[in-house]
């Protein structure tokens, strides 16, 4: 078992979603940046998909009432067991009851923590992973949780010693792929997304970035709004506002503004990492 001392701003557990079910209504979801995840979950041996812990701005402490081994990757922040630091982005031994804390990261915002094994929370419709906007999953992690740790036999060994991971930059450039509704808006809107840069608001989360800057003007009135239609992750919603919504794991899978561009898949994890008050960019993908 590991047990949550404390959980920092916003702990889940996310293995790399359930998809298959839009059509159902049931989003997606997993870790906001899948490639962290898969990254920490190699560093300990496991399958890329095994569930994990998502961390939010850091400020977590958990303990480990039997011995075992973690990584933890992502956004980099500094990581103590029983008092003394260790580097991330590299596999860990925890001694039996360990106490494992993850601080705050310099930069990004989402920080992952894979124990080898995995977290054994039931499985809904084929994840483990926590949905904030449908509720599907275990709750936000609280603490005195206790989280039960899956078997290592038939595990490959722990080979690597460090991952070299590139930092974050300070200012990301995310490309894009115009439409499918670029033609809601006048000629010079995807100029204007990728002309100045756009700042991430306080109210983005888990189901989306929403962003402050260049307004996106609609060529056509609002007279007879576009019908509800399949949203996808990395998808730039536009409300009334003009300002655009970017969407992350959570996202409804269904939307009713249109999607004047989309993020290309492999940018996702850069946005997932996406602090309040951060500056971003967009540009055409080539």
């Amino acid at each position: 078992m590991i047990e949550v001392v404390r959980p920092g701003p916003l702990a889940t557990v996310q293995d790399l979603g359930r998809p298959g079910h839009a059509h159902l209504g049931v989003p997606c979801s997993g870790a906001a940046d899948a490639r962290a995840l898969r990254l920490a979950n190699r560093l300990v041996g496991n399958p890329e998909g095994q569930a994990g812990i998502e961390l939010t701005l850091g400020g977590a402490a958990f303990r480990f009432h039997r011995s075992a081994w973690i990584a933890v990757s992502g956004a980099p922040a500094p990581l103590r067991i029983n008092g003394r630091a260790y580097g991330v982005n590299a596999p860990c031994p925890i001694p039996a009851d360990g106490v494992v804390e993850v601080g705050l990261p310099a930069r990004g915002l989402r920080t992952y923590l894979a124990v080898r094994g995995g977290l054994d929370v039931e499985s809904v419709l084929g994840s483990r992973s926590t949905d904030l906007l449908s509720g599907l999953g275990p709750a936000p992690l609280s603490a005195g949780d206790r989280l039960p740790i899956g078997p290592s036999s038939g595990l490959r060994d722990i080979e690597v010693d460090v991952a070299p991971v590139a930092q974050p930059p300070d200012v990301p450039v995310l490309r894009i792929l115009p439409g499918p509704r670029d033609d809601w808006f006048v000629p010079e809107a995807i100029s204007v997304l990728c002309g100045r840069p756009y700042e991430v608001t306080p109210d983005s989360n888990r189901v989306g970035v929403r962003l402050d800057g260049p307004k996106l003007l609609r060529a056509r009135s609002r007279e007879g709004e576009l019908g509800s239609e399949g949203m996808v992750t990395g998808a730039l919603q536009v409300p009334p506002s003009g300002l655009p919504i970017l969407f992350l794991a959570d996202h409804p899978t269904t939307g009713g503004y249109p999607v004047v561009a989309v993020v290309r898949a492999a940018d996702i994890p850069l946005a997932a990492q996406l602090r309040p008050g951060q500056r971003l960019r967009f540009r055409p993908a080539t």
